[in-house]
């Protein structure tokens, strides 16, 4: 029999502080409508001092848990690139906090795809009879990586984080992962990339300065591989499990541009209103943006079950995925805005 990963919880966390556009106006060469007409972004969320990515990814898999009426959980698995700490990795602290026992824990680093590669580790896991309950969270706290200067990047990311609970299942049960489409390509890792913090940097006769822990950008060439690289995985997988474009009822794309959004949606022949749109009102939250824009809709719903959802993200590396799955019948009462 096929053990298939069935999605049974679903909760999220953004940190308190609003930062909108009028405030990064007032320190960058910037305006509000530049902001809007470029992202789509009106506002962010920033985490305050003493919040850490952990703390949101708790958070997040509280509300998770309890969406899915709690019970064991034999794996927890968390995407970001802003860890706690180089070393140990963040996850097995959020077990641990979690009260979740002894479990396996460990963190998956591919950036804004980061969510997707995790979710298919988890499936793999499941279906593979390791584990049996998987929480999958995403989390970054990109604010604390941003040079206060850098338009092209402050303007654009958020913190937060989104979880899921996963169980083993049966294929045709609502909520289950139907299929899975990764990719990645390393000759393209400096276009998004954070010079700094790693053994590389240190390596380096001079050293790295503060600098080179600012994440940097080439915001055209990523703009250009981020449409091209999440169509042309959404379709694969389309084309694997044999759905059609009409099939789907939404999309759940990572929520970095609404340009790139709305291109994507074209290049898959797929009307616009049915593309889940967040961004709005908490940026580019990275590992994050997928679950919290699933929260957010299922949250106001927007999400019923039975409905066809399509998700797919693209990140630095570069790195890309894809993945399908039905809707569940689940409660989720965290309005992430």
């Amino acid at each position: 029999m096929i053990r298939t990963p069935v999605l049974v919880g679903l909760g999220a966390m953004v940190p308190p502080r609003v930062v909108d556009n009028e405030e990064l106006s007032q320190r960058l060469d910037t305006d509000d409508h530049w902001i809007r007409t470029r992202t789509g972004i009106t506002r962010r969320h920033w985490a305050g001092p003493g919040t850490a990515t952990g703390d949101l990814a708790v958070t997040a898999a509280q509300r998770a848990l309890r969406s899915a009426g709690g019970g064991p959980v034999d794996m927890l698995i968390l995407a970001t690139s802003t860890p706690d700490h180089p070393m140990p990795a963040t996850a097995p602290g959020v077990a641990a906090r979690l009260g979740l026992g002894p479990i396996a824990a460990f963190d998956i680093s591919v950036a804004c795809a980061g969510f997707v590669y995790a979710l298919a580790t988890a499936a793999g896991a499941i279906a593979a009879g390791i584990a049996e309950r998987v929480v999958v969270v995403g989390a970054d706290i990109w604010s604390t990586r941003l040079d206060p200067q850098d338009r092209t990047t402050a303007v654009i990311f958020g913190d937060g984080a989104g979880a899921v609970v996963l169980r083993a299942g049966e294929p045709d049960e609502p909520g289950a992962l139907a299929g899975f489409d990764l990719g990645g390509d390393g000759t393209f890792k400096d276009l998004a990339l954070v010079p700094g913090g790693g053994s590389r940097g240190r390596s380096e006769p001079d050293g790295a300065g503060e600098a080179d822990d600012y994440v940097t950008m080439h915001g055209k060439e990523i703009f250009t591989h981020a449409v091209h690289r999440m169509a042309e995985s959404s379709a694969q997988l389309l084309k694997k499990i044999g759905w059609s474009a009409s099939d789907i009822d939404w999309v759940a794309a990572h929520q970095a541009n609404v340009r790139i959004l709305h291109t994507v949606a074209g290049l898959l022949k797929v009307d616009r209103a049915r593309v889940l749109v967040h961004l709005d009102r908490v940026g580019n939250t990275s590992a994050a943006s997928i679950p919290l824009a699933l929260t957010d809709a299922a949250a106001g719903g927007r999400l019923a079950p039975g409905q066809r959802v399509l998700m797919t993200a693209f990140g630095g590396g570069l790195s890309w995925g894809s993945a399908a799955m039905t809707w569940p019948p689940i409660q989720v009462s965290d309005v992430v805005s």
